[in-house]
């Protein structure tokens, strides 16, 4: 997934920046709603981390204009505003959850995963496809039940595949779900990880439809 992280308290943002990185997604930090917009209107992103209380406004009018304009992306809203009402105001603006500050890290990464899949249509986090067994929550392959290890890239890569099951994605968009902007992007980097991915899933788990993309394939 690429995610927009919009917080202005760099040491939180560092970690949850890290946090994400970690877990094999792309993120793009910001710490202003002006630098939020310009990122939104370039990027196509799956999920965005949203703080309440930035430097020139609060995210609840902000999400609202978001929503107001046809905007579904995916929102969890991170703040330290914990009252009762702030989270039925934060929750009826459209946002999918709300955390608030401190929280565990470990916690974000399962709510980014759950709000994901909500979005993806399928919240059960164990799918099967062909002779695999996906843990999602986990992420965790099982190949003819027998563990399959993949890198942070490679599984960020498998899971964009899962969620747009027979959808052609194009080179440009697989790159989209694994860099952040300004990261330099090798140019055989796809095609490097779709043969990792079918060496280890099988052969036809990812098919190509030359010039044009991959898709998510029979397995």
């Amino acid at each position: 997934m690429r995610i927009l992280l919009i917080e202005d308290d760099t040491v939180l943002g560092a970690a949850v920046r890290d946090q994400i990185a970690g877990d094999g997604q792309s993120v793009d930090w910001v710490t202003r709603l002006d630098a939020a917009t310009e990122a939104l209107s370039g990027t196509g992103y799956d999920l965005m981390l949203l703080d309440l209380m930035l430097p020139d406004g609060r995210g609840i009018p902000f999400l609202r204009v978001l929503r107001a304009r046809g905007d579904v992306t995916p929102v969890i809203i991170l703040t330290a505003l914990d009252q009762i009402s702030d989270r039925i105001e934060g929750l009826n603006a459209g946002a999918d959850d709300y955390m608030v500050k401190p929280f565990d890290l470990a916690e974000l990464s399962a709510r980014i995963g759950s709000v994901a899949r909500r979005y993806a249509g399928n919240p059960n986090p164990i799918i099967t496809h062909g002779g695999l067994e996906v843990d999602l929550a986990a992420r965790s392959v099982l190949r003819e039940g027998r563990p399959v290890t993949l890198t942070a890239r490679e599984w960020a890569l498998f899971e964009a595949f899962l969620q747009r099951p027979g959808q052609l994605l194009s080179k440009a968009q697989l790159e989209d779900k694994l860099y952040a902007f300004g990261s330099e992007v090798e140019s055989n980097t796809i095609e490097v990880h779709v043969s990792r991915l079918r060496k280890k899933l099988g052969a036809g788990v990812i098919e190509t439809e030359r010039g044009l993309g991959y898709r998510l394939g029979a397995g």
